[in-house]
């Protein structure tokens, strides 16, 4: 094993949390700072096209190209679980939605911790510092900051209708789904700049990349970490087709993911004693919070053909309109070839009795039977709805101690009656809306699941046979409280049972936030780096 030099900070994982520590860390020139990226570098076309995502997600070259277990509550279905295997992370290949949240989900975050400090006031800050939103800053945006924030480039009246035919469902218009309460629908707002993908290598690697503090490396697998008696030294890796190891002097922090993280813990020996005991791994610390409590967003697809207005799926389906596309993107930077997956938002309640939206719906003027599928030749619109506080909790474990070994991942969707019955009551509401005035000229005509299902019941199987993964894993090593016997981390990120070891990622969250997790993820890692600051300082003054 070969030596790669000692560090003050090691970061595993280039992805968001990684790319903006690396940052927030290197800013301080008496530090020094090494970042490891299993995947490539971001310098592939199809990243910053916006469009790009249906080359990047299953494609092994920017994506993990992980797989679920048969589940259950998908009718033995095992899916496509896209991460993101590139300098940028899942920010590289996302949906580019920037959604931050409700404030009751940081409120809840610092209740179940223990700690206020995670409260959506005390929180809100640190979404402002990295933003650049296109309105400028004002008391929930912030101006300035390294994350681009901007409109889609591009508009479909089919989505409009749709809005229209929400309100009158009861589902009023919202200009600003990030001010703590996003009932409502709108158009969601984009990590783009000028219809270009603004991942996080562009806003916070490239400023960065001068510093002589910083070091990045990338194609370095993660083996495990390396240990001084109690304390994580290091890290061992592969990198073309050798193994090093390289020191920590202060801390190692991972930002591998809800994935790559608990996985990096296991091999390492840290995590259930018996899950390790089975694959001979020795035990540092007996945490079985680690690889548990998986949460992610369960998006249900209900799609309509209609007649008499146009959807990306005529375009797509002919020569002219994509070359009209295609010119349109190359001149203007606009039109379909800039738009994020979804383009419409809208929150609301599955019934009356929930204190707050539990629904996020993202709409899209297109249909294809699966991702990956070409677009059906018929005009139609897809409107995805998932639960937003999923009571369903899964796993991720590692089958061997090999790191490249896919870990088995079990999210156990719709494994509980609340969670069935929520999503019978989601497709109801989705037929609601699509019944209202507003898109009656256009008939609608239900292609998926289908009318057919009817009852609770029917409806629970059906969001089975079409539901699949929003792409939001998290909290498989959850922050909590000092006598919670699950929780991994501690309001600081610190990992328990070891020193010189934290996570900062959305792994630690305990409960799954109210909609797409990319901007969270950032902010857990705005407030890793400040407490990462906070300590280095505390313990050299």
């Amino acid at each position: 094993m070969k030596e790669f030099g000692s560090y003050d900070y090691i970061i595993v994982g280039g992805g968001t949390a990684g790319c903006a520590l690396a940052n927030r860390l290197s800013q301080d020139p008496d530090v020094s700072v090494l970042l490891l990226e299993a995947g490539g570098k971001d310098n592939w076309i199809w990243i910053h096209i916006p469009v790009g995502y249906l080359y990047c997600i299953g494609n092994p070259r920017t994506d993990w190209c992980y797989r679920t277990e048969a589940e259950q509550g998908l009718g033995g279905r095992s899916i496509l679980y896209a991460r993101g295997r590139v300098l940028g992370g899942s920010s590289s290949i996302n949906a580019m939605i920037y959604m931050r949240g409700q404030t009751r989900d940081y409120d809840e975050w610092a209740q179940l911790s223990g700690d206020d400090s995670w409260r959506w006031d005390q929180v809100l800050p640190l979404f402002k510092r990295s933003e650049d939103h296109w309105r400028g800053g004002d008391d929930f945006h912030g101006s300035g900051g390294e994350l681009r924030v901007e409109q889609q480039r591009l508009r479909w009246d089919i989505l409009d209708r749709f809005a229209d035919a929400a309100e009158q469902a009861g589902i009023p218009r919202t200009a600003d789904f990030n001010t703590g309460d996003n009932n409502g629908s709108g158009k969601f707002e984009v990590t783009q700049r000028r219809g270009v993908r603004w991942n996080a290598v562009k806003a916070f690697l490239r400023p960065a990349l001068k510093r002589p503090n910083l070091r990045i490396v990338t194609g370095a697998l993660i083996d495990q970490l390396s240990f001084n008696g109690t304390r994580v030294s290091g890290v061992k890796f592969s990198l073309g087709g050798e193994t090093f190891q390289a020191s920590a002097r202060i801390e190692t922090v991972l930002a591998a993911g809800s994935i790559g993280s608990p996985a990096i813990l296991q091999r390492s020996g840290i995590g259930n004693a018996d899950q390790l005991a089975t694959l001979g791994i020795p035990l540092r610390s007996d945490l079985p919070g680690v690889g548990a409590n998986l949460q992610d967003h369960l998006q249900l697809r209900s799609i309509y053909q209609i007649e008499g207005i146009r959807s990306l799926n005529q375009l797509a389906n002919s020569r002219f309109g994509q070359m009209r596309m295609g010119l349109e993107y190359l001149y203007r930077r606009r039109g379909p070839l800039s738009m994020a997956p979804s383009q419409l938002g809208a929150f609301t309640r599955s019934d009356p009795t929930q204190t707050t939206p539990n629904l996020e719906y993202h709409v899209q003027p297109l249909s294809l039977d699966k991702f990956g599928d070409p677009l059906h030749r018929f005009p139609a619109f897809t409107a995805s709805v998932c639960a937003l506080r999923p009571t369903s909790r899964g796993s991720a474990t590692i089958v061997s101690r090999e790191a490249a070994d896919a870990p088995q991942i079990a999210p156990r969707y719709l494994s509980t009656d609340v969670d069935r019955k929520i999503a019978a009551d989601a497709l109801r509401l989705t037929r609601h809306i699509v019944s209202m005035p507003a898109l009656a000229p256009y008939k609608p005509k239900e292609y998926l699941p289908g009318p057919h299902y009817d009852s609770d019941e029917a409806l629970a199987v059906a969001a089975g046979l079409v539901g699949t993964t929003i792409f939001h894993p998290v909290g498989t090593c959850k922050m909590g409280r000092a006598d919670d016997a699950s929780a991994v981390v501690d309001t600081r990120l610190r990992v328990r049972g070891v020193q010189g070891l934290r996570v900062a990622d959305a792994s630690i969250m305990p409960t799954i936030t109210s909609g797409n997790t990319n901007a969270p993820t950032l902010m857990i890692a705005e407030k890793a780096a400040q407490m990462i600051r906070e300590d280095r300082l505390a313990n050299t003054n």
